[in-house]
């Protein structure tokens, strides 16, 4: 009876074996990556850029590139060898590449033999998981992928038998036996790799008779049922070897990506001893944190392959020789971008079941721009302790977010949720939905400019008090900043003023069904109330709300729905999904131009001017400065050529911060704007729009020449007919010459 009951357990832990080792092992995680850099002759990358993206990538710099992910610096040439990668659209295989560099950028690319290349894929760097509730993640590797060194180093401390016994060494429990009964303690396990396997997979990390039993049966039918490189890549792909915040690291595949920044087959001997050191303990030798003590546990696991004559003494010496090689971690290509991140993870969830985004290994190829990214959290913490500084403010007082999006494909760039970079809390950028205040004021006038007959840039506007009474009986009687009415004012003064009382009377004449409408079109998705308030902000939006709005400003009346994703594809590389760039025209392009060359005046003139401290007068950009009640919320929303970007700075505790949308906010964008060297707008005018000389002030047709004549935009047809008197004046005078020359032709 005994022997049936043993025989049904043993066949028993034979299924669960089974189940586990021949189905799914792990839950992967999405692998997210960033966009890939791409070079082509006249790209504006500079040399330093390039070497910051390799460096990312964890290239080796060596003297001349022989192998892939080494690269080198010869004055204006770098030259490296790249690694192979499996993009979306097939692999891109490693070859040797030099570029050249001159003062605008890449001047030629070419192959290591000289063959001209048009473009140039690098592989996309690593940027973060999405990953399973129990937060493990791994990168696997097959058994032909594992360095022989590291199977050396991991056999010579782990299991030196591992190849002669059949799952549990009776002579290593011998050994360790006798080891710790002359040290009079635990100094050494006598369980096999196989028996630490089963531990890790099958069973609890409890200490009892029945888990040792269970172990050691385990292990015996693991040896029976698979050969030993399957067992070695399954423990190789399972074992902890650190900790990353809430981040399990398991497997040595991830563990060379989160010490060193470069996969597991290009590691040193030096490099694999350290990882199989951290066996023993991940924490207690993290080499962050403890490089001596690491250090040591690392040459001991070198002079343990030298006694089992796997590794001689001349090369273990010059492996001790070597420095541990760890990354910074803040320089990790690998760094985690948890903000932009969550981006992609609430995209993917309209396409992608939660357990197969944690558990697939899909390969995830994102918008994000890596060197943005960086220009965004240097700019904000700098621009942030400065307003801190001139204020008086105790440090870290004051919060930001902050979106980057090219416009015209509506890629999103770069994301900061907050002051703190790679801080996997509150994500303002998505989730601070606050009042935007004045950012609202270019959809209103947006709107009336898509209303020729009705409005152009200089149709006067009444700046003057007005009291509107609710429902309830309740006055709201707004006012200007300034506390200041200015009368009749031409609307294009109103937008680059900010003035509050003249917008809202132009959104009441529009009428506010109307506007909330504009604002659908504008891709505004949140509910918003028709009331008066509505005009100077009463609209509660996050960062990347807002960013979606101001897109179609910068890209000519065309909507694009704002994407973190370009392509999902399986493990194996097998497209799964595309993303493709959608354009919609919400707005004709002619009211578009108009109001953007009016958002210029804002940054010229108006509200938005203090950008031109950062940023030269032949870069021209366009913007909008947004302030809320008790200076609660300070905003910058703007765009150039080639960037859009969108600030907030508040308080969290939504106290005031004292700050306008042009002292707060605007500076960190213009720094931004500065370090991102973006290009100007130069937009050409659409076929609807004519450009007529004005006097801006009373709207009145003029000529050049003539005192205060500025061109301005209209669209064709919608062009004043008062004329100005120095216009009459001319055309009297030009009218007695053409009398006399007919008179004495």
């Amino acid at each position: 009876m005994t022997l049936l009951v043993g025989g049904a357990y043993v066949l028993h832990l034979s299924q669960v074996v089974r189940v586990k080792f021949e189905g799914k092992r792990w839950a992967v995680p999405a692998r997210v990556f960033a966009r890939p850099l791409e070079l082509y002759p006249g790209a504006p990358i500079t040399r330093g850029r390039l070497e910051t993206e390799l460096e990312r990538l964890g290239y080796r710099r060596v003297k001349r590139p022989v192998a892939p992910a080494q690269w080198s610096r010869h004055g204006e040439w770098i030259e490296f060898h790249s690694r192979p990668f499996l993009f979306w659209d097939g692999t891109e295989p490693a070859r040797r590449v030099k570029v050249r560099f001159d003062g605008n950028g890449v001047a030629s690319l070419t192959t290591g033999q000289g063959k001209t290349l048009d473009l140039f894929r690098l592989e996309p760097p690593v940027i973060g998981s999405i990953y399973p509730a129990h937060r493990e993640d791994r990168v696997l590797v097959s058994r032909e992928a594992l360095p022989d060194h590291l199977v050396a180093a991991l056999l010579a401390v782990e299991d030196r038998r591992f190849y002669q016994h059949h799952g549990i060494d009776l002579g290593g429990i011998a050994r360790a036996l006798v080891a710790n009964l002359r040290a009079g303690r635990t100094v050494q396990g006598g369980s096999t790799l196989t028996q630490q396997l089963v531990k890790n997979f099958f069973l609890t990390p409890e200490r009892s008779l029945k888990r040792k039993i269970d172990e050691a049966l385990m292990a015996l039918i693991v040896e029976a049922r698979y050969e030993k490189d399957e067992i070695l890549e399954a423990y190789a792909n399972e074992v902890y070897l650190g900790q990353d915040g809430d981040r399990a690291i398991h497997g040595f595949g991830l563990a060379a990506w989160f010490y060193f920044n470069r996969p597991l087959e290009e590691l040193e001997l030096h490099e694999t001893a350290l990882l199989v050191a951290l066996l023993k303990g991940a924490s207690w030798y993290n080499p962050r944190l403890h490089p001596e003590r690491a250090r040591r546990r690392r040459d001991l696991v070198l002079d343990l392959m030298v006694r089992q004559g796997v590794l001689t003494e001349a090369a273990a010496r010059r492996a001790k020789a070597r420095p541990l090689g760890v990354t910074d971690r803040r320089r990790r290509g690998g760094a985690r971008q948890t903000a932009f991140v969550e981006l992609v993870r609430r995209q993917l969830r309209r396409d992608y079941r939660e357990e197969d985004l944690t558990s697939e290994g899909l390969r995830i190829f994102t918008t994000f721009d890596p060197w943005a990214q960086a220009q965004m959290e240097r700019t904000l913490a700098q621009g942030l302790a400065a307003i801190e500084k001139a204020r008086k403010l105790p440090p870290g007082t004051l919060e930001a977010a902050a979106v980057l999006v090219s416009p015209q494909a509506g890629e999103v760039r770069a994301l900061s949720g907050g002051r703190r970079a790679g801080y996997a809390g509150f994500n303002r950028a998505l989730d601070a939905i606050r009042p935007i205040g004045s950012l609202i004021k270019p959809a209103v006038y947006l709107l009336a400019l898509s209303q020729p007959d009705r409005y152009t840039l200089v149709t006067p506007l009444e700046d003057e008090p007005l009291a509107l009474k609710d429902g309830q009986g309740r006055v709201w009687r707004p006012r200007n900043y300034d506390r200041k009415a200015h009368g009749r004012v031409p609307l294009h003064r109103a937008l680059a003023e900010s003035y509050n009382l003249a917008t809202v009377r132009l959104g009441l004449d529009l009428g506010l069904e109307s506007v909330v409408a504009f604002l659908r079109r504008l891709g505004v998705e949140r509910s918003v109330q028709p009331v008066p308030a509505l005009l100077l902000g009463a609209l509660s939006l996050s960062p990347l709300e807002v960013a979606q709005m101001y897109q179609v400003f910068a890209a000519g009346g065309f909507r694009s729905p704002l994407r973190a994703i370009r392509e999902v594809t399986d493990a194996e590389g097998r497209p799964l999904q595309r993303y493709p760039v959608e354009v919609e025209q919400v707005v004709a392009p002619g009211p578009t131009y108009l109001l953007v060359r009016n958002l210029v005046e804002v940054v010229r003139e108006g509200t938005g001017k203090g950008v031109r401290r950062h940023l030269p007068d032949t870069v021209e950009v366009a913007g909008k400065t947004g302030t809320t009640n008790g200076l609660r919320d300070s905003w910058f929303a703007g765009f150039s050529g080639d960037w859009l970007a969108v600030v907030w700075v508040g308080r969290d505790d939504n106290r005031g911060t004292g700050l306008t949308g042009a002292t707060g906010a605007l500076p960190l964008w213009a720094r931004l704007m500065k370090a991102l060297k973006p290009l100007p707008l130069g937009r050409v005018p659409p076929e609807s729009v004519v450009h007529v000389w004005v006097e801006p002030d009373t709207g009145r047709l003029t000529a050049e020449g003539c005192p205060g004549a500025v061109a301005m935009p209209f669209i064709r047809g919608s062009e004043p007919r008062i004329r100005s008197d120095c216009l009459e004046a001319r055309s009297r005078k030009r009218g007695v010459v053409d009398f006399l020359e007919e008179l004495f032709q």
